[in-house]
């Protein structure tokens, strides 16, 4: 059973606090507005301190006080004053909410658009967001995924140093803001994804360690010291970052999480971490008769991470596909640097549409090792997500450059349709459809942060008008056409390398619907031999067609008997039988 934790309003001016400290000896709560008084706390045989308090309002301000100091909630839900300030007692009560539990939404039907609060408006905050909310519904768009909003120090940060995992970050608008967000979002169908960090936690304003032996001394992460999550004491700590994860579902409807790099959460337990969160995320889907998703970010290629409890995985519901993108950014940029090296043949991308990872077991030169676990034709692709590029891919580049500096424009429409007509779980970045053309850099400081602001301004202008209704009549054929959509049990895919070695041929089947889709990456027109004397075929899309601002189609509308046709240089073909 998970164990409440943090400081919960009960009504009628009464609020319990609750804090786990298995190692003190004495803890009390120390409220110092309106009023000044110190409350001594119980302690279990748990380690968890607690009380109930009267007479107490929300938005009052608190510290725990032991060993002779003040320290804010490490599970405070708002911290107002930043990270050294004091804690806030919320009413999550309070919100009137459009929907009891928010909107079911079939995960495999989502097309995700992955933003940065701070950046992606001109606000910088949820408001901004909720502003550009019909401009998503515009686009096609049905699914936002937050980078994280969890507190962290200062105004301006990626988030993933955060370093209270419950408390909004206070320069986004708090805990009203994002429920606001999210009850708007939910009134125009539109999912939210929330990106959390189980992983380690951001160096300046922690005070877990000061609670409890949060951090593992067995293991090292590249951005602090591991979470403790199989060594003594540990059932305390698994389940504060459990209830965290709980938390965001309850109490602001957040449809699913992301978990940043699991391949950085360290256990060795016979019930790893990740399996136990999400079987308590099933539990409370039951409860609340709305299914919850989790989606994990890891670069294992282990297909154990998405298999199910029963099966001897972690149940995860999707996770991340790093090998998608890498396959895709090779072959469009020509790019062989770091992680790169391991690709850049059109069969890399071939496996990535087929089976979902490239790397399977076999040698990987960048790593100096075989990386990745055995792969079948069942691989369940429809359980990976797939992108062209994200938050990682773009800001961890010296300069931050996005696709749209890297290529040309026609391959910025090719490279979107490989991402929207592949079998997986499809994620934009925000600006990619418009072809923003500001960086997306790593920010801790406010220079870089006003650098890696999407340029609105710009967005209308002829060229990123027209890339922006390619990327809508593509989310539309996606959605409205169940054989290009998300290739789930009843669907069938198949690819083929054509002999120029830069062109991909998908063939993709639901039920009595088959449509052929041809991905050319040369920089020249390449011939297509069509063999199919008993059908007619129908054009669906040609990336050239000057309605999107190409050279011009190069495709027949209609094809049946044997016949011979172009590809255009860098564009994306698709026919429908009829």
């Amino acid at each position: 059973m998970v164990q409440l934790i943090g400081a919960h309003y009960l009504g009628n001016k009464k609020a319990r606090f609750c804090i786990w400290a298995p190692a003190l000896e004495k803890v009390s709560l120390h409220i110092v507005s309106p009023s000044d008084r110190l409350v001594p706390l119980a302690k279990d045989e748990w380690g968890y301190w607690s009380a109930v308090l009267e007479d107490i309002d929300p938005g009052a301000r608190y510290f725990y006080h032991f060993n002779g100091e003040d320290f804010p909630d490490p599970a405070s839900y708002y911290q107002p004053e930043d990270v050294l300030g004091a804690s806030c007692l919320v009413d999550h009560g309070a919100f009137s909410w459009k929907f009891k539990n928010g909107k079911d939404m079939a995960l495999q039907e989502m097309v995700i658009y992955e933003l940065h609060v701070g950046t992606f408006t001109p606000e910088g905050n949820f408001k901004g967001v909720i502003s550009k909310l019909n401009y998503l519904k515009e686009l096609g768009v049905n699914a936002i995924e937050i980078m994280p909003v969890a507190q962290f120090p200062g105004e301006h940060n990626w988030g993933y140093d955060g370093v209270f995992p419950f408390a909004v970050q206070h320069s986004y608008g708090g805990p009203d803001g994002l429920k606001a967000l999210v009850n708007a979002a939910h009134t125009l169908k539109i999912a939210v994804i929330l990106d959390v960090v189980y992983n380690h936690l951001g160096p300046v304003g922690n005070t877990l360690e000061k609670f409890m032996p949060c951090f593992s001394e067995k293991y090292k992460t590249p951005w602090g010291q591991a979470i403790n999550f199989d060594g003594e004491y540990s059932y305390g700590v698994r389940n504060f970052f459990i209830s965290n994860a709980l938390y965001w579902f309850e109490y602001y409807h957040v449809d699913a999480l992301r978990l940043d790099a699991i391949h950085a959460i360290y256990d060795t337990g016979a019930r790893h971490f990740l399996t136990e969160l999400s079987q308590e995320v099933d539990k409370l889907s039951m409860q609340l008769s709305k299914k919850f998703y989790l989606i994990a970010e890891s670069d294992l290629n282990d297909a154990r991470v998405i298999l199910s409890r029963k099966e001897g995985g972690h149940g995860m519901d999707a996770q991340w596909s790093d090998d998608f993108h890498h396959s895709l950014h090779a072959l469009l940029t020509g790019e062989r640097q770091g992680y790169y090296t391991d690709f850049g043949e059109i069969n890399h991308l071939a496996k990535a549409f087929k089976n979902g990872f490239v790397y399977t077991g076999e040698y990987s030169r960048y790593r100096k090792r075989c990386h990745g676990g055995a792969s079948d034709a069942a691989s369940p692709v429809h359980q990976l997500v797939t992108y062209s590029q994200n938050h990682d891919q773009a800001g961890n580049r010296p300069l931050g450059e996005r696709l749209s500096a890297l290529v040309p424009f026609e391959a910025l429409k090719l490279a979107a349709a490989a991402v929207l007509f592949s079998p997986s779980i499809p994620l934009l970045f925000m600006g990619e459809e418009f072809g923003e053309d500001s960086p997306f850099l790593y920010f801790t400081g406010l220079s870089d942060f006003r650098r890696s602001k999407l340029y609105w301004e710009g967005s209308n202008s002829s060229t990123h008008r027209g890339l922006f209704l390619f990327y809508q009549h593509i989310i539309s054929l996606r959605r409205n056409k169940p054989v290009l959509s998300c290739c789930g049990p009843q669907g069938f895919l198949d690819t083929k390398v054509m002999e120029d070695k830069k062109t991909l041929k998908i063939t993709r089947r639901y039920k009595d619907s088959e449509a052929k889709i041809f991905l050319n990456f040369s920089r020249s027109v390449n011939p297509v031999v069509w063999k199919n004397p008993d059908e007619s075929w129908k054009l669906v899309l040609d990336s050239s067609d000057k309605r999107w601002l190409g050279p011009g189609r190069s495709a027949p509308e209609i094809l049946h008997a044997q016949v011979n046709f172009s590809l255009n240089p860098l564009s994306c073909v698709c026919y429908e039988r009829k």
